[in-house]
């Protein structure tokens, strides 16, 4: 037996895939759409699928101020980026903004996010 049968981790044998986080709802893109709404130049930044998670995006105001979200697909995040009239990166291509640093560094102690 092998170390991926042991852990459950072989796909060929699987219905459906693992995941230890909830499916995006709803709620997710509504919370992305308002927080770009409420902000000033916004831009998306996809995070990829992974074994526990679903693909994330993330908001990034001028200010630096961010919000992360399941989102689904790529696909439905930037189908609400065109709706928008906002840009969305692939951030493993692009990375991640320095004002979002900058802000994560200001804000250190008072993260509610």
């Amino acid at each position: 037996m092998g170390w991926r049968d042991r852990f459950g981790l072989r796909k060929a044998n699987r219905k459906s895939r693992a995941r230890f986080d909830r499916d995006s709802e709803d709620a997710d893109m509504k919370a992305l759409m308002e927080f770009a709404e409420s902000r000033v130049g916004v831009e998306f930044f996809v995070e990829p699928e992974t074994f526990a998670t679903q693909t994330t995006a993330v908001a990034v105001a001028t200010d630096g101020e961010w919000t992360r979200r399941r989102c689904g697909s790529p696909e439905s995040i930037r189908k609400l980026a065109k709706k928008l009239a906002l840009p969305a990166y692939d951030v493993q291509i692009v990375g991640y903004p320095q004002r979002m640093r900058d802000w994560n560094a200001r804000n250190k102690g008072d993260r509610s996010l």
